[in-house]
């Protein structure tokens, strides 16, 4: 059992780990979209073409356009710090008590 509440954990690290990753694109794919950058340039090419498959089925059902303003990576962003908060909690909760479990049935 030890073993698989470690693999839990671990799991729940690495999807930890993504999640940020992709958050911080997000972020970034905004502020430069605020000034405005050059779409040839490498950088912006790669943060558009890692965040829109992300983005863009939001931005389909759910039109949050207003003033010129897009708001779905806001959403986004939200759904993300929930399922980093949710998913990767309850997997390192589940994996501590695997791992207490076994350690209290001394194994």
């Amino acid at each position: 059992m030890i073993l698989l509440g470690n693999i839990l954990f671990g799991l729940a690290q690495i999807l930890s780990m993504v999640i940020t990753i992709v958050i911080i694109l997000i972020v970034a794919r905004a502020v430069i979209s605020w000034v405005n950058a050059d779409q040839s340039n490498p950088i912006v090419r790669f943060l558009v073409s890692s965040t829109d498959p992300i983005l863009i089925p939001f931005r389909r059902k759910l039109p949050l356009t207003a003033g010129g303003v897009d708001f779905t990576p806001i959403v986004v962003l939200l759904l993300l710090y929930f399922v980093q908060y949710a998913v990767v909690g309850s997997l390192q909760d589940y994996g501590n008590q695997f791992r207490l479990g076994a350690a209290g049935a001394g194994w």
